[in-house]
């Protein structure tokens, strides 16, 4: 899987699956273990760490503790998107309380799947048991996990489930908040908690990224600096109508009177128009504007030269 899949701007995909809402399907979709039936012992290969590349059995290690178990059919933005949501809020902080996290990645050749889950381990925290299932990808048969879905998380205790959830189109939704919460005696965040951490994370991301990247002053390759800041406010995919236009005010004040940040601004928005590929920038209020400027800019980008071909008449107005 390519690297750039985790990346900052791989990572907005996630704000993506904290806002999806479930959609009732005609029928009720179900895979492994139902809530109040037995968590069958089954084996993995470790991933990482004192388990690496031995058998592991997970729920044998858990002793009847607290469990979430990811079974992954399929490798998707919004699968991983999830799966790191919640490893980040139910691990480490939660280990006190005896709560076990693992990962299972389903594949009919492990061998192939081992080498790549060695690659992406450290997007997960460390207390996350990673393992390759020893079951091909239908995975241990005792679970009975369909396999027209995406994703099977299980959350369990004393030995049994307590929550399944079989999911076509990830979406971190209340309902798995909730599920895990109660094994834990613990309330559970809400959608909008966890949101606003995430754009937190997100911001602290691209904070840190930036600090890195060599910094230009002008237009260069890498454009203005501040531009790229103040634009990656304006096509946030969860900014609001408001959002969206205090983001663009921003903007305009910032270029207005620099002349390289405007060309520069103009060459942005109007790529984008012309390659055909707006709707992929923000949300709508957002590709409105980038629409307007793109008109807006673009032309006046030729104005501070019509001005000085008649600086005279310039003086005479003033």
């Amino acid at each position: 899987m390519n690297r750039s899949f985790f990346s900052v701007s791989g990572l907005s995909a996630l704000m993506i699956l904290l806002t999806l809402q479930s959609t009732g399907a005609e029928d009720p979709v179900f895979s492994g273990p139902q809530p109040g039936e037995k968590l069958p012992s089954f084996k993995v290969t470790g991933v990482r760490g004192e388990f690496k590349e031995k058998e592991v059995d997970f729920i044998g290690l858990a002793e009847g503790k607290p469990v979430v178990l990811f079974f992954f059919h399929e490798y998707t933005r919004l699968t991983f998107g999830l799966a790191r949501t919640l490893t980040r809020i139910y691990t480490s902080k939660k280990a006190e309380k005896g709560l076990r996290v693992a990962l299972v990645f389903l594949s009919d050749d492990p061998a192939e799947k081992m080498k790549w889950a060695q690659k992406i381990q450290k997007y997960f925290p460390e207390d996350v048991l990673l393992g390759v299932s020893r079951d091909g990808r239908e995975g241990p048969g005792a679970y009975g996990l369909n396999r027209k879905v995406t994703l099977t998380l299980l959350v369990g205790k004393a030995g049994k489930a307590t929550a399944s959830f079989a999911l076509i189109q990830p979406a971190l939704n209340q309902g798995i908040l909730d599920a895990i919460a109660s094994v834990i005696g613990e309330k559970a965040p809400t959608l909008k908690e966890i949101q606003a951490t995430e754009r937190a994370e997100m911001q602290k991301m691209r904070e840190l990224n930036q600090r890195r990247k060599p910094q230009r002053g002008g237009a260069g390759r890498g454009g203005d600096a501040e531009l790229n800041a103040l634009l990656r406010g304006l096509i946030n995919k969860q900014a609001t109508e408001a959002e969206v236009k205090e983001a663009a005010l921003k903007i305009e004040k910032y270029v207005d009177g620099k002349e390289a940040a405007r060309k520069d601004l103009a060459r942005r928005v109007t790529s984008i128009v012309n390659s055909g590929r707006v709707a992929s920038y923000g949300t709508p209020a957002a590709q409105k504007v980038i629409r307007g400027w793109a008109k807006k800019y673009d032309k006046s980008t030729q104005e501070p030269r019509r001005r000085s071909e008649s600086p005279r008449k310039k003086e005479k107005s003033l």
